[in-house]
Order: structure tokens, then sequence, then C-alpha cells
């Protein structure tokens, strides 16, 4: 028969019952979301933060190595392996070339990501070329001396050198002056899987404010900083599809520094080269792909058959029961009303994920919903009778039938209910014999039909 009347063209079991026989077999192991460490997507992921206060001739700032500390811990948080700190003089010309130059080229590896974030002193200067050119200042050098700088060139053409995937800038300050490719497309809409994003190149950069605005600052932080953290720990994923990628951070920040500061600061986002997009948080691989909200009763109907359908697949091949649960219950955010994933959700919970009270209140719901469709009393019954309320399982599956009179594995599991506990050797033989009557195969049906045959008394016989 079938499994949801709304998955006719995808069922290869042949019933229910042959439904959860294969949840049975499923693998135990549950994927789960791994926030900031995809290792299938990264080797390894690398941070270098710098923050500068007590510059040596530069005025002197307030607030900004404590920034810098809560980005390192922020990166530890989502799993970087190494995070290197240079505040202050540790972050002089030297030691910050030093790092660009010999230390991340030396070990960062084609499958790694790499994060830096500055916060400090940036300045803007002219090129032979009469362009805009920013720059960065480490702790021994001038605002206005660019000799002793680090260019945001220097910064890109480091990003060509160190082998990283995925390259992240993330500068606490107000600075602009870069070649940049196209601007990057801040929609996931389209992709598939996160595979496309991770084999593709990408630099990227996101800084604070344009050139010479001010950072706003609140209860002695700053504004940037707070929302990037914020970002950083799940805000900035809009879609709310578990993932949290360089580009939604972007626009994330954009807009609240925007309105947090009243509109006098506003960040920049950028991709420098490539076109990929780095990932900051990994959610599970099923989620990856994005679909616009659903707004419409029609399109949120689409939506829930689309999500129920991707839960009976993944089911089908045999991989996560939670992936398969969460977009059952993606399914029934979309559309509340739709009966076919509450009886796929009460099966998962009674077979797979043992719970016996979710099982009962999804079987509930499916009737409510799908009372036309006899799995939902099919699997009501099958919840009440491993409750042990064997009259209310006995009307379920009865109702199961009256809805399809042919369903033969009803049958099997009424003569089931009735031989093994209600003790009632005529009903059980009378629904085994309609199990075998429509169909059915199973050799126990046959046997204790002539095991009841052949306890009657001769004259009986």
């Amino acid at each position: 028969m079938r499994v949801g009347s709304s998955l006719m063209g995808l069922v290869t079991c042949s019933s229910i019952r042959a439904a959860i026989v294969a949840l049975v077999l499923l693998s135990s192991a549950v994927a789960s979301g791994q926030a900031g460490r995809p290792e299938g997507l990264y080797y390894k992921s690398w941070g270098v933060v710098v923050g500068i206060d007590d510059y040596l001739v530069a005025p002197k700032l307030s607030g900004a190595i404590a920034d810098a500390k809560a980005m390192a811990e922020a990166l530890r948080q989502l799993g970087f392996d190494e995070v290197v700190e240079l505040y202050d003089k540790d972050a002089s010309f030297r030691r910050f070339n030093h790092i660009l130059n010999e230390y991340l080229p030396r070990r960062v590896g084609r499958q790694d990501r790499l994060v830096l974030f500055f916060s400090g002193h940036a300045g803007t200067t002219l090129d032979m070329h009469a362009k805009e050119l920013g720059y960065l200042v480490p702790w021994d050098a001038q605002v206005t001396n660019a000799s002793k700088a680090v260019t945001l060139d220097q910064l890109k053409e480091f990003s060509r050198r160190v082998m990283s995937k995925h390259t992240l800038f993330l500068l606490n300050a107000g600075v602009s002056g870069w070649e940049v490719t196209p601007p990057q497309q801040l929609s996931l809409e389209g992709r598939l899987s996160p595979e496309e994003d991770t084999e593709k190149r990408a630099v990227q950069i996101l800084t604070a404010a344009g050139k010479g605005e001010s950072l706003a600052r609140k209860d002695g932080r700053g504004v940037f900083v707070q929302v990037l953290l914020s970002g950083l720990k799940g805000a900035a994923d809009t879609d709310k599809n578990g993932w949290v990628m360089a580009s939604e951070l972007g626009a994330f920040v954009k807009q609240h520094v925007t309105e947090a500061a009243g509109g006098t600061q506003h960040p920049q986002f950028a991709r420098l080269d490539g076109d990929g997009d780095t990932i900051l948080i990994e959610g599970k691989k099923a989620f990856f792909k994005i679909r616009p909200e659903p707004k419409t009763d029609a399109e949120r109907t689409a939506a829930a058959k689309e999500e129920y359908e991707e839960a009976f697949s993944l089911l089908q091949q045999q991989k996560s029961v939670q992936d398969a649960l969460d977009h059952l219950n993606r399914a029934i955010k979309y559309s509340p009303a739709y009966g076919d994933a509450y009886v796929l959700k009460s099966f998962l919970f009674l077979e797979r994920l043992p719970n016996i009270e979710e099982a009962l209140a999804a079987a509930q719901l499916a009737t409510k919903y799908a009372p036309t469709n006899p799995d939902s009393h099919y699997t009501l019954g099958l919840v009440l009778q491993r409750k042990g309320r064997f009259d209310e399982a006995e009307k379920a599956l009865q109702q199961a039938l009256a809805v399809n009179p042919n369903y033969s594995d009803v049958y099997l599991s009424l003569g089931d209910l009735y031989a093994e506990d209600m003790k009632d050797k005529n009903k059980a033989v009378e629904a085994y014999r309609r199990y075998l009557e429509t169909g059915g195969t199973e050799n126990k049906a046959k046997d204790y039909i002539d095991q009841a045959e052949a306890s009657k008394p001769a004259s009986k016989k």
C-alpha cells in the first residue's frame, strides 16, 4: 500500500508495516550540525586577532584590545584550531608582517579557512594612480604614515599567497580603498550543498565603517564588535537554516550597526577574490538548500510536501533518522494541517526514536488532519496497542479498515492484537483469514489458523 497518500510515486515499501521494519534496520547514527567546525568542509581553521590600544606614536585607543580578546574567544567557541593573538607591542610592523608573510603561508593548507580580525587605527592614502588605498596601522606606526602600514592591497596579496580556501578579513576600523570583484550576491537561494561553496575560493572583507566615519560605542564596547559577536553566535542566520555564511554575516552587521549608530556608521562588505562563501557556522547539510519563505497557503503546502518527501527519501536511503524528523517538523511548521507528516512522525517516535507519548500525540493529529488516510488510523492503533490500550487500538485499526477494507497489513496487526493481547481466538482467526484473502503472505497467519482448527473438538471440525 502506501506510507502517506502524497507519496504514491515514491514509495518502495509495500506497506506501513514494511516501512516500520525498514526503520528498525536503519543505522543508529544521528547526524547533527557542529557550530563553527565543519570538519567535512575544512581541514583546519585559523584565526589571527590583532588589538592595539597603547600605540607607540599614534594616538592611544580604548577598548580595542577588549574587543579583540572577545573576538578571539568567539573564534575558539566556534571551534577554530589555532588563534594567534597580537596585542599592543606584539602587533608591531615587523611582527605583523612576519605573521602575514611567513607564519601563515607556511602553515595554512588548501582545505583550511582563515579569519583575520583587526582592531586599531586605520587610514587611507593615494597610490601611484591617485586611487585611494586603505591601510591598517601597526603598534609602532603613525596614522598618517603609510610606509609602515599594512595596506589592503598587501592583505589581498597575502590572500593570494596563503593556501586557505576561504579567507575573511574583519576590520574594526573605518577604512576603504581596495580593488574588488563584482558585488557578492547575499542571497543563498539556489545553492544545493555546502560543498559547492567550500570548493570555490573566497576572499571576503567586512569593515566597521566607511572612510572617515567614527566608530560608535555602547556600554564601553564597540557597536560593530557587539553586533559581529551576536552574528557569530547565530543571530546572523536570518534564513534560519542553521548555517551562517560570511555573506549573511555581512548583511546582518551592515543592517544592525547602521541602525544602532543612527545612520552615522556604515559597515562595508565586499568580496576581494573568488566566488565562494566562508562558512562560519555549520548547520545540517540537509537544510543548506535555501528556499524563499512561503507566503501563500499554496506555497506553504508545497513547501511542506517537499519537506515531507525529503524526509521519506532520507529514510528510504537509510540516512539520518534525526534529519528526517527535522524535515517533518519543518513540514508541519509550514503547514500545521499536513496530516501525512504526522503519520510518519508517529512511526519514527514509535520505532526509531522511542517516545511513546510523542508517537501518540503525532498519531492523534494524523487522524485529525488526515482522516481519509488509512495510515493515520493504523499508526494510532499501533501506538495504542503499545500503550496497552487494547480496546482503543482495536477501534483505531477497524477505522483504518473502514477507510480501506483491503488493507492487508491492518488485518495482520488486528490478528496479532486479538491473538496476543486480547486473547480472542475467534476474532484472531477471522482477522488472519482476511489478511490472507487480501494478499498477505506471512506464514504465522496460516499457522495460527491451522493450530486453531486443529485444537477444535472433533465434532466441531
